[in-house]
């Protein structure tokens, strides 16, 4: 089988509320998503998604992901997809660091093996464990007030794991965690995620002030060090994002004894290839996970319940659902949440039908 032709399309991706804010005052309206598709000379087609969250979250940016694509596609013409390391190996030997770009292509390819072995991914990736996989849900970053509405909404269509958007004015950040912490039934779990933007001061203000708090402690600071010096003043449990861009960074996390949890987003790793890697790592490590992306529809979010649904219930911390926060349908079978869960598709490849009527017209085609 080899890789005949690849198209390049932009997807806006309107969100459900409106505007998602995180920290430092940084927020977006729309995903602007972009997708692959794959088609080999086997008649099978091959789609793979990515969408950076805005230009200032990660270092990664959608315009930049379609310029990686013009400089990547064209090498991986005539390559067999269902050769997965091979397809990274000549990524990374044409285009140095920029694993976000190589995430869609990543995505595309393990379609394909699905589709030609007649499995999904979940299976290539180990195997469904258990019946569905949990889904946190982010409250966008707002008044403590507000805050507490939007978790009491997603409560009533079924979540009980909530990540709420802090990293502001230490205070008010303050605020917030305990007015949202105060309305919490029994069985929730809390997440305080700074996106990495408090300073160390204000993170150990924080910390001290929630000592007594029953919550989870995201990425408090941009620094790895001082994440690490913020882990060692706190009793909450720690979750590691933004820091642990890969297979190094994870294993000194471990080392260090930094985390209790990390967060593997695929485009950040470069796709299923290397998270998988992480993955098989933090079970091996006994780390538990939080597994998503950091924005996209519904090819994102069936290639997150593909990994999350073959990781050990155990170490499955949570796993994000990036189409539950978005208006278009780009796959009319994809996965969504069923009152906080969801599962991996069953049919072979990542399992979606997307619509061709979604994607529009092609930026560009590679053949």
């Amino acid at each position: 089988m080899k890789i005949m032709r690849i198209a390049v399309y932009r997807v806006d991706l309107p969100l459900r509320e409106g505007t998602y804010s995180w920290s430092s005052g940084k927020s977006i309206t729309t995903y602007d998503s972009t997708i692959v598709r794959m088609e080999t000379d086997a008649g099978l087609i091959g789609y793979g998604e990515v969408c950076p969250l805005g230009p200032a979250y990660l270092p990664a940016y959608a315009a930049g992901v379609r310029s990686g694509l013009g400089e990547l596609a064209p090498h991986l013409l005539g390559q067999d997809p269902r050769q997965i390391g091979v397809i990274h190996r000549v990524m990374d030997e044409r285009l140095k660091g920029h694993a976000y770009v190589k995430s869609a292509l990543d995505m595309a390819c393990w379609d394909l093996l699905g589709q030609a072995a007649g499995v999904p991914v979940s299976t290539l990736l180990g195997g469904c464990q258990g019946a569905a996989v949990k889904v946190y849900r982010a409250i966008s970053q707002d008044t403590p007030e507000r805050m507490v509405e939007r978790v009491a909404l997603y409560r009533a269509e079924g979540f009980r794991h909530f990540q709420i958007k802090v990293g502001g004015d230490p205070d008010l950040d303050i605020a917030r965690i305990r007015a949202v912490a105060a309305r919490l039934e029994p069985g929730e779990v809390l997440v305080a995620d700074a996106n990495t933007s408090w300073l160390s001061h204000q993170a150990a203000r924080v910390v001290h002030a929630i000592d007594d708090i029953d919550l989870y402690l995201e990425q408090p600071c941009q620094d790895y060090g001082a994440c690490l010096d913020i882990r060692r003043r706190t009793r909450r449990p720690f979750i590691l994002d933004e820091s642990i861009d890969g297979i190094t960074a994870l294993l000194r996390a471990h080392r260090d004894q930094a985390m209790d949890v990390v967060n593997i987003k695929l485009s950040k790793v470069g796709g299923l290839h290397v998270a998988r890697q992480m993955r098989d790592l933090c079970v091996a490590m006994g780390i538990a996970m939080t597994i998503e992306d950091s924005g996209g529809g519904d090819i994102a979010t069936a290639a997150i319940a593909h990994l999350a649904h073959s990781t050990p219930e155990a170490l499955r911390f949570s796993a994000s659902d990036v189409n539950g926060y978005i208006t278009v349908r780009l796959a009319d079978d994809g996965p969504y949440h069923d009152r906080g869960w969801m599962k991996a598709p069953a049919a072979p490849g990542l399992g979606v039908t997307v619509r061709p009527d979604a994607l529009g017209k092609p930026v560009f085609v590679v053949r």
